[in-house]
Order: C-alpha cells, then sequence, then structure tokens
C-alpha cells in the first residue's frame, strides 16, 4: 500500500494492539541486572533497555509494530501489514505523523488508557538525520534515519515496584516467568575484564585523526565556524563478537551516565551510557536540554581529580568551548518556546562522567502552543556538543574531514509517549555494531585554540569510559 493520505497512518495505528494486560509487582533489587537479563531472553526480534532520569530503567520487546523513515519513504509496519508513504525530503515530519496517529487513537479511547502518559515507543535517530535539518541534503545518505518500535511487552523496574504491561496473556506470562528466575547463571560471556589491549585499542586511527583536527583548526581560523566536535571511528577486530548485554552491565557500572541504553533495534546493536541528553520534553510542555563542552580525565585519586576540575574552570579554550555551545542551545530552544520562558538554570557545572568530567549546563524553556515535542528535536537534533558551532557550517566541516558516516553515533536513542513526553539521549561512550561490524567512536570538541595533541588525548580519555568493560562472546 502506499499512499501520502492521513488516512494511511490512521489504518496503521488501528492495527496496533493495545497493552491490555497489566500486572504490578514488588520492587526488583537489581533492575538493571533484570532489564538485561530480559535482553538476553531473546523474547522478540527487537529490544530496547533504556535508563531514565530517577534510576528507573525500562525494558521493551517486540517485532511487529515499527516505523522507519529515510530521505525518500517511511515504512510502518503492524499486524503483518505494511503501509509506504514518501517523505519528499522531510523524514522527521513523516515520522511524527505517523506516530501522531496513535495519539489519536488514544484520545479516541480505543487503547484500553494503558497509563496517564499514554502509549510509549522507542527508537533512534542516525547522525546524518541532521544534513537534512540543517546543511546539505545530498549528504544525509540513502540508510534509514529513524526508526521506533511499539512494543509488544514493556516492563519497568522502579524503585517501588515493577510494572508489566503487554499486549495478551502470552507475553505476560513469559515475562513474568523470566522475572520469577534467578539471577544467576544468565551469563555465557567472559565476565572478566579485558585489558590487555585496550590502550592499543583506543590509540587505533589517532595520527590520521590528529591531522583532522589541523585542518579543521585552519578552518575555524579562516572563519568558516566556531566550533566543530571532529570524531574517530576505532573498529574492533573482525575475529572477536561483542557481548552486548555483557558489556552493557560492565560499562553501566562503571559510569555515571545521565542516560543509558541497550538495544538490538532496526539494524543497530548498541550498548552507551549517555553523558547528556539531546532533549527532555514533558507531557507538560516543559523542555529542556543539556549541553556538555569542556573535558577533563577523572581517575582514581581524588587530589589529581580535583586539579584537573580546577584546570578545566579554568582553561579558556574549554570556557569558551562550553559558552558557545550554551549560546546556540539557548537560540535554538528559543525557537520554538514561548516569550521569556528559556532560562539557564545551570551553568558550567562539574559533572563527573565515567572516565572524564565535563562543563555542564541546562537550559530549559517551555514549548509554544503551536509547537510539540518533534519541533523540538527538530531545533535541536543533533546536540550541539556532537556538532559544533554554527551548526550547518560545523556538518559542513564535518562532512569534509571526518571518514564516511557517523550513523548512530552522535545521533539519539529515545523513548516517547502518545501523550506528548520525549526523552532523547545522546549517543556517546557507546559500543555499535550493524551486521558483522562493531566499533567504538568518540570525539573533541575542536576550536581555534585546539592543538591535535589535546584532542587525541581527549577522545583517549573518553574512549576510556567504554573500551576497558567490553566483553565478547565466548564461542
Amino acid at each position: 500500500m502506499s499512499t501520502g493520505s492521513r488516512n494511511t497512518w490512521e489504518a496503521w495505528a488501528r492495527s496496533v494492539p493495545p497493552l491490555a494486560c497489566e500486572s504490578t509487582r514488588e520492587p526488583c533489587l537489581d533492575p538493571m541486572t533484570t532489564a538485561t537479563r530480559l535482553a538476553r531472553a531473546g523474547l522478540a526480534g527487537q529490544y530496547v533497555v533504556y535508563e531514565a532520569d530517577g534510576g528507573v530503567w525500562h525494558f521493551a520487546a517486540g517485532s511487529d509494530v515499527s516505523v522507519t523513515a529515510d530521505t525518500g519513504g517511511i515504512t510502518a509496519r503492524a499486524a503483518g501489514r505494511t503501509w509506504t508513504s514518501r517523505t519528499d525530503g522531510r523524514p522527521l515530519a513523516a515520522f511524527a505523523d505517523a506516530l501522531s496517529a496513535l495519539r489519536d487513537e488514544d484520545d479516541e479511547g480505543s487503547r484500553g488508557e494503558e497509563n496517564a502518559g499514554g502509549r510509549h515507543f522507542y527508537g533512534w535517530a542516525a547522525f546524518e538525520l541532521a544534513h537534512l535539518l540543517h546543511a546539505d541534503p545530498a549528504s544525509a545518505g540513502d540508510r534509514p534515519l529513524l526508526h521506533a518500535m511499539v512494543p509488544s511487552v514493556e516492563v519497568t523496574l522502579g524503585g517501588d515496584s515493577t510494572v508489566v504491561r503487554a499486549v495478551d496473556e502470552a507475553w505476560a506470562r513469559k515475562v513474568a516467568d523470566l522475572l520469577a528466575e534467578p539471577a544467576a547463571g544468565q551469563s555465557s560471556t567472559r565476565d572478566e575484564p579485558v585489558r590487555e589491549g585496550t590502550e592499543g585499542i583506543i590509540a587505533a586511527g589517532s595520527a590520521a585523526y590528529g591531522k583532522a583536527v589541523a585542518r579543521t583548526v585552519g578552518d575555524i581560523r579562516a572563519g568558516l565556524l566556531e566550533k566543530a566536535v571532529v570524531s574517530r571511528k576505532v573498529p574492533l577486530p573482525a575475529e572477536r563478537h561483542p557481548d552486548f548485554p555483557a558489556t552493557y552491565l560492565a560499562g553501566r557500572r562503571a559510569n555515571t551516565p545521565a542516560r543509558s541504553y541497550l538495544l538490538d533495534l532496526g539494524g543497530y546493536r548498541a550498548a552507551g551510557f549517555s553523558p547528556e541528553t539531546v532533549l527532555e520534553v514533558g507531557g507538560d510542555g516543559r523542555v529542556s536540554t543539556q549541553p556538555l563542552a569542556g573535558t577533563r580525565a577523572l581517575g582514581a585519586d581524588p587530589a589529581e581529580n580535583e586539579r584537573r576540575r580546577a584546570e578545566l574552570l579554568s582553561d579558556p579554550k574549554e570556557i569558551h568551548e562550553h559558552a558557545v555551545s550554551v549560546r546556540l542551545a539557548w537560540d535554538e530552544m528559543a525557537a520554538v518556546c514561548s516569550p521569556g520562558s528559556v532560562v539557564v538554570e545551570e551553568y558550567m557545572a562539574v559533572r563527573p562522567r565515567g572516565s572524564v568530567q565535563h562543563l555542564a549546563s541546562r537550559v530549559t524553556g517551555r514549548l509554544r502552543p503551536d509547537t510539540g515535542p518533534w519541533d523540538a528535536f527538530a531545533s535541536l537534533f543533533p546536540a550541539i556538543t556532537a556538532t559544533g558551532v554554527s551548526k550547518r557550517a560545523a556538518l559542513q566541516t564535518l562532512a569534509r574531514h571526518e571518514d564516511g558516516p557517523r550513523g548512530l553515533y552522535g545521533g539519539a536513542v529515545f523513548r516517547g509517549s502518545t501523550g506528548g513526553a520525549l526523552d532523547a539521549a545522546l549517543v556517546l561512550r557507546t559500543l555499535i555494531g550493524t551486521g558483522d561490524e562493531a566499533w567504538l567512536r568518540a570525539g573533541a570538541g575542536v576550536t581555534a585554540q585546539s592543538s591535535p595533541e589535546r584532542e587525541i588525548e581527549e577522545t583517549c580519555e573518553k574512549l576510556r569510559s567504554v573500551a576497558p568493560y567490553l566483553r565478547f562472546s565466548a564461542d
């Protein structure tokens, strides 16, 4: 079926089964491990574990209901059927339209009102979506740019309770049985730390990266832009197969992220420990973004950490990099928020994030009545701290100086609801895989004051948030 009419998405939404079965259980002692165990169980073709604010973990699984968009078209699936439409170069708008049809079904009361916030969806946005939103559409490529799953089962693991929602009793029983199993004896992977070769992995490609930084500094000094976040890809050995759930558990225990996620969704596998959110939108229209820029290492020596913290707060390059990021975040928020509602609630605090510490700020506002969460996403994506200033010029610079497309890196993993909430984590500090390939990636903010040596060092500091915790399959 191929049509661009609203009837297309209404027909799709009517084919999406509600989460009709809901039960509440006692809270589990270790929600992170429980969510990871559910992911490892292979309940469905796709799954997501998403750690939200406040130490709440969400597990979602399904394979029947999804929406995927690229530059040319959008495909929605449900109940064994497929609906397609053209996107005419506006995949985010088409994506939002499809998901809004689920909200309309909720409003009509046909979804059973699973919870006050509406039906949830989980997904990702690839970095190359940025070229359509802010720069050169030809650089977006022909790969999927957005993918979302509407789960057949969702488990919320909070401090007070465990809530299971499922499309039918069969799904509910599967999850109940898994929750009742003892946690021990679930892993078939190497659980010991993989220290050997970690520094060799981290150093891969650093010389070429230093040259890319030098070229970017030249562009900045020529007046083409103020800042660009230049990254480098670190492929993992082809003969080794990362165990994503085991890597997630080991890495999350060692990190202090703003959000974390584990997924096998829409062709990507990922285990990540995001240092910041691209945006957080509440059902009441409050929107927030959390730019982090400016970095120093964080280690085991408290005195050395304090010395680096003081250095970070007084370094002109780091302060300038952070200030221009906050300024642009303000401008992007103002484009979708009510006049006078945008404020900087926190400015230049220092936040620990695994193996590094960052300068952090928070900009908040209130969405205008004529805008919604996807309008805010379009304005703020990708995060300034993964692109640069100006965003358009930075994207053009990255297209010139980085090796190949980023894909999921620098994009977003998100959890949203038909009630208007949207929580999107910036994809950094992440093990990423697709097909037989797996890799890490890290970047650094390059300004006129940058040196290749320091930016190489910064990428190594960030890679140490993930590389030491890689786990591999036993076979």
